[in-house]
């Protein structure tokens, strides 16, 4: 029996090893299919074929309207042994409360306690949250739409000339603002802002600036507001770099040589493009890199930010379709 069996095996042992083979090769396919898809793996895909496989996710946003504004006009000319001078702008009757020498700890504390026990709605509110532990406060009462120049300054007898070296308990300068009357507050979401400014002293001189600013809501929370990296393609010089005086003068004398362009067309000009196919308006942020760089006909075809290279996690547009339409209306 057992020589019967050798004697079939050798005669269609051919036919064996081609089933084994086909069997091999069904199971491979089969894995191969179920890893990647039914699509073509991205590793033998063309060069050609750009699109990206995988959708970046779309952050959803929630559109909320922000009543506070705070600039700082002349940076360079801030100390803190000569002041500052700050511009609010306010969409309603505000309170600007600066607090100079601010403990560190316990201003993130209080940002704390406006999430887990009560809300910072007015100076008073935040103040109570500080323990007093600041060293010196100015207010100021903004009106609605109010864009004066705000100066603050320490007391000479509070003989401050530094906040110590690096790292510091103290910010040089915490600027509150709070809505006035008590009906704003309850129209708007965000009810107060909190704006960290650092400025140069003996001990740090760096350039005066704005650090941090925090939108607290009336839910309860706090937002992180971070800067946006847009990407200028225009080396065109700007015009805040000249006098007004003399821009409108080189403007008249180009205007008599028949050399000057129309505003529209410098406007146009100066904005911002898509920094791959250099023809639409910038309107996506890549997350977390913060760059806004692409259009609406771009921003599908890249996982990797294309200005640093860094994995996109998640995108937000600048404006909606319908805003972008409603803006494309207006200027024709």
């Amino acid at each position: 029996m057992a020589a019967v069996f050798l004697v079939t095996l050798y005669e269609y042992s051919p036919l064996f090893y081609i089933t084994v083979v086909f069997v091999c090769f069904l199971v491979t396919s089969g894995l191969v299919l179920g890893w990647f898809g039914l699509g073509v793996p991205v590793i033998l895909r063309n060069s050609e074929e750009t699109e990206s496989s995988t959708r970046v996710l779309k952050k959803r946003m929630r559109q909320v309207k922000n009543p506070f504004g705070l600039e700082i006009p002349h940076p360079a000319t801030a100390s803190v042994t000569k002041g500052i001078t700050l511009t609010p702008d306010c969409l309603e009757d505000c309170i600007l409360t600066c607090y100079w020498g601010c403990s560190v700890q316990k201003l993130h504390e209080a940002l704390q306690k406006h999430v887990y026990c009560f809300r910072i709605k007015t100076p008073q509110a935040l103040e109570d949250a500080l323990y007093s532990e600041y060293l010196y406060r100015q207010q100021y009462f903004i009106k609605k739409n109010d864009k004066e120049e705000k100066y603050c300054q320490l007391p000479e007898d509070a003989q401050v000339v530094d906040f110590g070296p690096v790292p510091r308990n103290r910010y040089p300068l915490i600027a509150l603002l709070t809505l006035a009357d008590e009906e704003d507050r309850e129209i708007y979401d965000i009810i107060s802002m909190v704006a960290v400014i650092h400025i140069p002293d003996e001990s740090y001189r760096l350039s005066c600036r704005i650090l941090y600013q925090y939108l607290l809501l009336a839910q309860g929370q706090y937002h992180d507001l971070k800067q946006l990296f847009m990407s200028a393609n225009s080396t065109a010089p700007s015009l805040s770099d000249t006098s007004p005086g003399e821009s409108s003068t080189d403007r008249s004398l180009l205007e008599k040589a028949g050399l000057a362009e129309d505003e529209s067309e410098l406007h146009e000009e100066n904005s911002k493009d898509c920094v791959v196919c250099q023809n639409g308006t910038v309107n996506w942020v890549l997350l977390p890199c913060r760059h806004a760089c692409l259009c609406d006909g771009c921003i599908k075809y890249f996982q990797q930010c294309p200005m640093c290279r860094q994995f996109v996690q998640e995108s937000f547009p600048l404006c909606s379709k319908k805003e972008q339409d409603e803006d494309e209306s207006t200027h024709i």
